[in-house]
Parts: C-alpha cells; sequence; structure tokens
C-alpha cells in the first residue's frame, strides 16, 4: 500500500488532482485507519498509469470515466466476459472520434509548421539579400 504522498512521487500527479480524482470517482483508495488516511495499491497505480495515458490522448475527464467505468481491462479473447463486447465497441468508437479531432489537428499544426518555416526563410532571405 501506498501514502498519497508516495502517489504523487510515483505518478507525477499532484495531491489535488489525485484528491479531485476520487471525489469525481475515477478513484477510489481504500481509507487505511478511522482518520481517513487514503490507502493506494498497485491496482490504483495501475489506474492512475491508465488515467495518464487517456488524458495525453486528449480524451475529457467526463469520457475517462466512461472508458473506466467498466473497471475491465481486456487484452484477450479469452479473457473477455459477458458485456466486454459492448464496452469494446463503445471505447471503439470513443477512441476513433478522438483520433479524428487528434488528427485535425495534427493537420492545422503541420500547417502552421510550413508557414512558421516558410517565415523564417522570408526572413533569412531578406536579411542576406537574396532574393
Amino acid at each position: 500500500m501506498y501514502t498519497i504522498g508516495q502517489v504523487v512521487e510515483l505518478t507525477g500527479f499532484g495531491h489535488d488532482t489525485l484528491r479531485y480524482y476520487e471525489k469525481i470517482g475515477l478513484l477510489k483508495p481504500q481509507r487505511k485507519s478511522p482518520g481517513g488516511v487514503r490507502a493506494f495499491s498497485d491496482d490504483d497505480l495501475q489506474l492512475l498509469s491508465g488515467l495518464k495515458g487517456l488524458k495525453r490522448l486528449g480524451l475529457s475527464l467526463e469520457e475517462i470515466k466512461t472508458f473506466t467505468s467498466t473497471k475491465r481491462c481486456v487484452t484477450e479473447r479469452s479473457s473477455m466476459h459477458d458485456g466486454d463486447e459492448a464496452v469494446l465497441r463503445d471505447r471503439i468508437v470513443l477512441l476513433t472520434d478522438n483520433l479524428v479531432r487528434m488528427e485535425t489537428q495534427r493537420r492545422e499544426l503541420d500547417e502552421l509548421i510550413d508557414r512558421t518555416k516558410n517565415n523564417i526563410r522570408l526572413y533569412n532571405e531578406l536579411l542576406d539579400g537574396t532574393p
């Protein structure tokens, strides 16, 4: 089991973020004592690692809640249970929608990069006195 301070060190998430994730139901650490000290497990660390990855993909917290609501990590067909097909289909839709958004952002960023390179080239040419 880990303290909140250890989890902060291991995951890079801040105290406030961990408390917020707990408040909105993304994270459910155990209570170690009557005083309410949070105790985090290896499973909690694994979940936080997954949350970090989903955040890097650009998913909103609501989307992440939907994605993780089943508490299932299906990686092999042989480990699937009833209802997992629907969960996986929902995840495919969510990730596909997000992929389309990311590809649009990449195209826009590529255009901006090209424009910036052209400006740098133009300014260098002006400084060098070459047409």
